[in-house]
């Protein structure tokens, strides 16, 4: 019996497992859409527990499918649960769990890459930048075709604030393949330290926060998954434009085995390559010498802060691209040797 006075924290009723529905609605994982579903409880619990507190939150889940996580969210007791689902084979099964949850779940049968998240939630949850997050969250186990792009997008939106931080620092907490896991929270100096560490952790704070065996999934994948939970930061580490930073630390790890002076030299057209280069190496005070994994937050804050004055003061630098000229430079080549060819051939028929 009910304690009187006491609210009493919502619970799904009895419903089929998850493997009932899949069976029930004849789900099949698709391997082109690299699709696994998670169909232990337990884990699906756990995954939701790294986001936090979740009561009368508002939660999006990303790529819902079967419905494991739906199921963990909605034992959390949240206040709404907004569901973006690609797949339309695993809506019905969707509609079932909303009929279980009267007036908690809205589903959206959508891209989440086109999806238009400033309207996804209550206008009154939005909250200053500087302040504690909003109650929103995104909770998701990504397909890993669409985790890297939609990541990108993603931090690019926290740059911008905009998308679903329209609202706030809005946190996340999504899966990805245990290298992508990794990479994402590679420290200075790691193995996997690439550029998604940069463009992650100069925007966010980012937990590694633990690791499911592929074995956990249906059907099960050839890799391990990390499960990662994402809160912007106030202030970037580098305070540049997404675009400009993305462009930066993309040249520098365009190389990664080599200095880092020749990923830099790539932001420069050939002609100036190298006094450009060794000037912005000089004028933001890196070794040239060291490797890109070598390189903190300070030196490639330092490095994008010399490139945009560079760029202020040559607006064309900004719009040069290496691999235009480079193509350029080889259809030249070739259109040079066939017309020496026809010179040739020329000569001989006179």
């Amino acid at each position: 019996m009910a304690v009187p006075g006491k609210v009493t924290a919502f619970r799904l009723p009895p419903l089929p497992t998850i493997g009932e529905i899949i069976k029930l609605f004849r789900l099949r994982a698709q391997k082109q859409l690299s699709q696994n579903f998670l169909l232990d409880l337990r884990l699906t619990d756990k995954i939701v527990r790294q986001a936090g507190e979740l009561t009368n939150a508002h939660v999006c889940e990303v790529g819902p499918g079967p419905g494991g996580i739906t199921r963990s969210i909605l034992n959390a007791d949240v206040a709404q649960l907004l569901l973006v689902e690609k797949d339309a084979r695993f809506i019905p099964g969707l509609k079932m769990l909303s009929e279980a949850a009267p007036r908690k779940v809205r589903i959206v049968h959508g891209d989440i890459l086109t999806y238009k998240m400033e309207k996804a939630f209550p206008k009154h949850l939005k909250k200053n930048w500087e302040d504690e997050p909003p109650n929103i969250h995104i909770i998701g186990n990504l397909p890993f075709s669409v985790s890297t792009p939609l990541i990108i997008k993603w931090l690019e939106n926290v740059s911008n604030r905009d998308g679903p931080f329209f609202y706030g620092r809005t946190q996340m907490t999504l899966t990805f393949q245990k290298e992508v896991g990794e990479r994402l929270t590679a420290k200075t100096g790691g193995r996997q330290r690439s550029r998604l560490s940069i463009m992650s952790q100069h925007l966010c704070s980012v937990e590694n926060c633990f690791v499911i065996p592929g074995q956990a999934f249906v059907p099960q994948p050839q890799v391990d998954v990390a499960v990662v939970h994402f809160t912007p930061l106030v202030q970037p580490k580098i305070q540049q434009p997404f675009k400009l930073v993305e462009k930066v630390v993309q040249s520098v790890f365009q190389f990664r085995r080599k200095y880092c002076c020749r990923g830099i030299e790539i932001l420069f057209p050939e002609r100036e390559r190298l006094k450009k280069t060794e000037q912005l190496m000089m004028m933001a005070d890196v070794d040239p010498t060291l490797r890109p994994v070598q390189l903190s937050m300070s030196h490639f804050s330092n490095l994008c802060n010399v490139y945009r004055k560079m760029c202020d003061e040559d607006p064309s630098l900004f719009t040069y691209n290496y691999r235009e000229e480079l193509r350029q430079k080889r259809l030249h080549k070739n259109t040079s040797y066939s017309e020496q060819i026809e010179e040739e051939e020329d000569e001989k028929n006179q």
